[in-house]
Order: structure tokens, then C-alpha cells, then sequence
């Protein structure tokens, strides 16, 4: 059990709950900021001249920078304290918030979305951490996780409609300093009501495996957005992704020589675990693809407002809302296949009933696709969430955590590269260009993760899977009790 100036035993129903909401908040922020800036993409361009790929990199810098650091940043929480770690982390979050909202170029918007994932990388494992550790009980757990999943898809909904909202109402930088007032307000709470904690023996730090993981996130990413102007066979290119293959062939030699590595590759014997983080790539790759052509689409193809595409994406956001809680409940009652299941389903469906929109498709048409997307993301999260942890010993939950998490923010970034490459190739580069011929291709990749996420869903929930998960435990840590 973890060393805490309060033992998390001995903490009231209210003041564990209480504690569970103010870790929801700082992830409710960080998920928002990961979509809320896409609906506002187009009135970045002609505001700071960007063409596409200033426009991946304004959603990509935000979600790769986020996914390498959160593993180093939860064993940072753990050694230096989970509390202290949130709070600063927090803090440079507010004020990576307030910077965005003065850049005056892309790249400086750039810089400072970067600084932004520093803060976020403390705030999404370090909350989770707290969670898993205030919440002992298995049940108590499950809920509570399921509440954590709900939180980050309503979150991740509703920024569209948010964006939309304040874009045409005042414009693009007010979606990012409306951050400052929320995480001052979490900080004060935090530091209230959150009682300090840290692991009785702090992980080493595993820096060439940290190392090994910004260059295999970053490289691949450099190389799917920029080769659609660079063209795939240049140097640039070439080096880039050869770096991002000698990147993971690095960690799979380095990781399981150290005694504490950054990401236990023992992890991934167990199928639901495994199968969890290839969900969350897929599901999360839909749901950033998703958003990025939808944006485009509805902005510069049909010439809406960005209210006006705001609001045509709040069925989506509504449904997502709805789902979330409701696939937290049936998780905690009766595991996460039904949820994952009929999450595959309908984001398969809704992605096909988009391969073929023109700029005068049905607005019903479209609405009844949001609908089904958005119960399909709204009931992934809490399940692969679960999948995550379920079964671990309780000292490496956060670690698993971590690690699903990281996927999901990978997947947001590989769904954005990779249809935005996809678009740019066929478009020219522009951010003005018509992209419903481009985009065809790109929703069928779509299409693709739905399916991905149903036939893992079958996968990571059978009774094999879950013997895998129990001998993964015990080999984990023989003694230790489990998640």
C-alpha cells in the first residue's frame, strides 16, 4: 500500500468522492483542449497562415509530446509525491494555456502546445494514480474507474461544440486562456482536499527508455504528416521513420534488461491488457480522424460558421455524454464486452455511412452517423480503462494506467496524421481545398478501427483472456494484491 499523509482507508465516503471530482476536472481540462482546438482549425489558417500540416501539428504537437512523457511523468508523481506533481502540473498547464492564446504565428502555437503536454503529461496518470489508491475496494474501483472513462469521453465530445461556440462568438484564443480560471480553481481544491501521497519505493528512472519513446512517437509522426509535401521516399522521410523503427527495436532490447523499466513488456502477456491498448489506439485513431475531416469538411465544404459546425456535432457530443456513464455502470456490473462490442459496431457503421458525403449530403444524413459515432466512443473509454488495469497488481495499476492512456493519446495522434496525410496528398497541402474527394479513403481507414475495436473486444474479454490477465498478476508480483 502506498505511504500517504492520509491513508486512503481512513478517508470518508464524501471526501473519497470529492477527491475523485477533482481529479476528474483536471482530466475533464485536458480532454477537452485535446478537441476543443479542432473546430477552431480553419479560423487558425487564415488567422496564421497554415497550411494542413500547420494544422496537424497544431492538434499533433499537443497529443505526442502528451503520450511520451506520461509514463515519466507518473514515476516522477510516485518518487516526488502524486499531489505536489498534480498541482504543478496544473499550474504550467494555465499558463501553456495562456500562451497559446497570444501566439501570433503557427509555429509559436506550436511551441507553446508543446509546453501545454508538458503540464497535461502530470495531470492524466498522476489523477489516475490517486483514483486507483483511494479507491481500494474492487467494486468501489470499478466504479469509480468507469466514472474516469465517462469524464474523458464527455470531455473529448464536447469540445467541438464548446469550440464552436466561443470560436464564432470571439474568436479562436479564448479557447485556450478559458483554461487559466479552471486549473486555478483545481489547484486550490487539489491542494484542500487531495491528500499527499507517493509510492513506498519510487521507480528508477529509466531515461535512454524515455528517450527511445519521445523519438519513436515523434518520428513516426514527423514522417506521416510531413510526407505528403516532402514526398515518402526523401531523406527526410526515410530517416525519420527508419529512426522511429530503431526507436522501438531499442526498447524492445532495452526494457526487459532493466530491473525497473519504463514500460514492463510483461504487461502485454495478458490479453485484456494487450488488447486494451490496441483498442484504445483504434478507437482513439477513429475519434482524432474523425474530428479532423468532419472539421474540414463541414467548415470548408459546406461553408458552415464554426457555431454552426459546432452545433451540427452536438448530436455526436450528446450521445457520447449519455454512453459514457452508462458504459461505466455496466462495466462495474457486468464487465466490459457488451461495451466494447456494440462500441465497434456503431463506430464501424458510423464511419461507413460517411465514406460518401458530398457537399450536398442530407443533414439528416449526417446527424444520424454523429449519433452512432458518438455512442460508440461514448462506450469505449470506461471499458478499455478497466481492461487496462483489471487483474494487476495494485502497485503497478498506475503504470497500467499510464500505458492506456498513452495509447489513447497515440491514437489521437496517429488518426490525425494519418488522415490528414491522407487529405493533404490528395489536396494539395492547402487547408482551403475541397477534401470530400480526398477524404473518401480516409473515412474507409475509419472504418477499419471500428472494426478493429470489435474484434478485440471479443478478444480481450473471453476466458482465456482473462487467465492470461491472473498469470501476468501473479508473475507480476506474486504477493501483491490485485486491481
Amino acid at each position: 500500500m502506498d505511504q500517504q499523509l492520509h491513508a486512503s482507508g481512513s478517508l470518508t465516503r464524501n471526501r473519497k468522492v470529492g477527491v475523485l471530482l477533482i481529479c476528474c476536472l483536471s482530466l475533464f481540462v485536458v480532454g477537452l483542449d485535446i478537441t476543443v482546438v479542432n473546430v477552431a482549425l480553419p479560423s487558425i489558417a487564415r488567422d496564421l497562415d497554415a497550411g494542413i500540416s500547420g494544422l496537424q501539428w497544431t492538434v499533433s504537437a499537443y497529443t505526442v509530446v502528451l503520450a511520451s512523457l506520461l509514463l515519466f511523468s507518473g514515476s516522477t508523481a510516485d518518487r516526488f509525491g502524486r499531489r505536489r506533481i498534480f498541482v504543478v502540473g496544473l499550474a504550467v498547464f494555465s499558463l501553456a494555456s495562456l500562451l497559446c492564446s497570444l501566439a501570433t504565428s503557427v509555429g509559436l502555437l506550436v511551441a507553446f502546445r508543446v509546453l501545454q503536454a508538458v503540464g497535461g503529461s502530470m495531470l492524466n496518470p498522476v489523477a489516475m494514480s490517486i483514483v486507483t489508491n483511494t479507491f481500494t475496494e474492487p467494486r468501489e474501483r470499478a466504479q469509480a474507474v468507469g466514472v474516469w472513462g465517462a469524464v474523458f469521453g464527455v470531455s473529448m465530445a464536447l469540445g467541438p461544440v464548446v469550440g464552436g461556440i466561443v470560436v464564432d462568438a470571439i474568436g479562436w484564443r479564448p479557447i485556450f486562456y478559458v483554461n487559466v480560471p479552471i486549473g486555478l480553481i483545481a489547484i486550490v481544491l487539489a491542494l484542500r482536499f487531495i491528500p499527499e501521497s507517493r509510492a513506498p519505493r519510487a521507480r528508477r528512472f529509466d531515461p535512454l527508455g524515455q528517450a527511445l519513446v519521445i523519438v519513436l512517437l515523434s518520428t513516426l509522426t514527423f514522417g506521416i504528416i510531413e510526407a505528403p509535401s516532402q514526398g515518402w521516399a526523401s531523406p527526410v522521410i526515410v530517416g525519420a521513420l527508419s529512426a522511429s523503427v530503431a526507436a522501438l527495436a531499442g526498447l524492445l532490447w532495452h526494457e526487459p534488461r532493466r530491473e525497473e523499466p519504463l514500460i514492463d513488456l510483461r504487461f502485454f502477456r495478458s490479453i485484456p491488457f494487450s488488447s486494451s491498448i490496441t483498442i484504445s489506439v483504434a478507437a482513439f485513431s477513429a475519434f482524432g480522424g474523425f474530428l479532423f475531416l468532419n472539421t474540414l469538411y463541414l467548415q470548408d465544404t459546406r461553408g458552415l460558421s464554426p457555431l454552426h459546425a459546432g452545433l451540427a456535432t452536438v448530436p455526436m457530443a450528446l450521445m457520447t455524454v449519455i454512453a459514457s456513464p452508462l458504459s461505466g455502470r455496466i462495466v462495474g456490473r457486468r464487465g466490459p464486452r457488451i461495451p466494447l462490442l456494440v462500441s465497434g459496431f456503431c463506430l464501424t457503421i458510423a464511419s461507413a455511412m460517411l465514406i460518401g458525403i458530398e457537399p450536398a449530403t442530407p443533414l439528416a444524413h449526417l446527424i444520424a452517423a454523429y449519433v452512432i459515432f458518438g455512442i460508440g466512443f461514448g462506450l469505449v473509454n470506461a471499458p478499455i480503462t478497466n481492461a487496462a488495469v483489471s487483474g494487476m497488481p495494485r502497485a503497478q495499476a498506475g503504470v497500467a494506467a499510464a500505458l492506456a492512456t498513452t495509447s489513447r493519446q497515440f491514437g489521437q495522434t496517429l488518426g490525425v496524421a494519418v488522415v490528414g496525410a491522407i487529405v493533404a496528398s490528395q489536396a494539395g497541402g492547402s487547408a482551403g481545398a475541397d477534401v470530400v474527394s480526398a477524404g473518401h479513403a480516409a473515412w474507409w481507414v475509419l472504418v477499419a478501427c471500428g472494426g478493429l475495436v470489435f474484434l478485440l473486444g471479443l478478444v480481450a474479454t473471453g476466458a482465456r483472456a482473462r487467465a492470461s490477465a491472473r498469470s501476468t498478476a501473479v508473475a507480476l508480483n506474486p504477493e501483491a494484491l490485485v486491481a
